[in-house]
């Protein structure tokens, strides 16, 4: 199981991550970002249920932002790194479209 995410570049729109990769990554984002960057990924991270939420257009841009630091880092793994920039693409297909970026 895992998450299907709005605005990715799938076939249909979307991008199917799984749940321990997400987890995983945040676990990564947490250990790159300064904590007041890495807070401010919650919108989208942390401890989720897998209940489905959006993150509004404005948010998404800043999360994007945030992501792309992420992936950047010498630290970051690359692979992770790749989960991070395809997220980043998303939230900011999203924010340009200026709709909610959405994860169910």
């Amino acid at each position: 199981m895992g998450w299907t995410i709005s605005h990715g570049t799938e076939a249909n729109g979307l991008i199917s991550p799984s749940y321990r990769s997400i987890s995983v990554l945040d676990q990564h984002l947490a250990y790159v970002l300064p904590a007041r960057d890495w807070r401010s990924l919650a919108p989208a991270f942390g401890k989720r249920s897998g209940d489905p939420f959006t993150v509004p257009a404005a948010k998404a841009a800043h999360i994007a932002g945030l992501l792309r630091v992420a992936a950047g880092h010498r630290l970051m793994p690359s692979h992770r790194a790749v989960l991070a920039r395809e997220l980043a693409d998303a939230a900011d297909r999203a924010a340009a479209a200026n709709q909610p970026w959405e994860w169910r």
